[in-house]
């Protein structure tokens, strides 16, 4: 089912895209490696710089069974929280195959939403799993309801090889040396409450924010390649937040 787009409401795939890169978690379903049944879970989330979701779990855990015998699976990530009518709100599911993420790009990207994750990381029993993204079903509310192709919803990487290497020192370099601009993006520009935001990633179509269980995604105006088009980009954005009223 779908319904046509009309000038006036935001793309689909914008929309899944944010709940993707601000989900901090997501229900987990997978198939039962003893009968076959369906098996919903609550699992921690991060992304890869692509938007390709990730997650750390244990093999004492079902669904890594579940996924150890068949890798298909499916993440639902819901924006509904706060809402009356959860069925007015946003939601997600991606579907795809699991696979083993080794490298350490996966390992800073998760460990940087989800810090208190650090005691538990490098137990034998835990790995990092990707979701390798073949498509996603969107629902925006009562009659936006959309089918997504996997680049509807990931993040052209190509040719931003520079910007992917220089991203952890990006994030450091911005809460340590600019905390006051990180904040500045979250409440003046994201509308979100005062408090001691951190940076905690960027790729080329924007930079993700958190504070506790909160995050939040800021799209950037233009897509971006390399740390100088990054650097620009986020001056540009903290004159545009400083020029806004608290």
């Amino acid at each position: 089912m779908s319904v046509p787009e009309t000038d006036f409401e935001p793309l689909p795939s914008a929309d899944a895209r944010l709940l993707v890169r601000r989900g901090l978690k997501a229900a987990l379903a997978t198939s039962d490696a003893a009968s076959g049944r369906p098996h919903a879970s609550l699992v921690t989330v991060a992304t890869e710089p692509d938007g390709t979701p990730l997650c750390l779990i244990s093999t004492l855990a079902q669904h890594t069974r579940n996924l150890q015998r068949d890798p298909r699976a499916c993440l639902l990530f819901d924006g509904t929280d706060g809402l009356g009518d959860p069925l007015e709100g946003g939601r997600v599911s991606v579907f795809g195959r699991a696979e083993t993420a080794e490298d350490e790009t996966a390992r800073r990207r998760f460990l940087a939403r989800h810090p208190s994750a650090e005691v538990y990381v490098d137990f034998s029993d835990f790995a990092f799993y990707r979701l390798a993204v073949e498509g996603a079903h969107y629902v925006g509310g009562f009659g936006r309801i959309h089918d997504l192709a996997p680049e509807d919803l990931l993040t052209e990487t190509a040719g931003a090889a520079e910007l992917m290497a220089a991203e952890d020192g990006i994030v450091q370099h911005m809460n340590e040396d600019h905390a006051d601009a990180v904040a500045l993006y979250a409440t003046r520009l994201l509308g979100a409450p005062d408090g001691a935001w951190r940076f905690v990633g960027c790729d080329p179509d924007g930079c993700d924010l958190i504070l506790g269980d909160r995050a939040l995604r800021l799209t950037f105006p233009a897509p971006v390649a390399t740390p100088e088009e990054v650097r620009a980009t986020l001056v540009a954005l903290v004159r545009q937040a400083r020029e806004r009223p608290a």
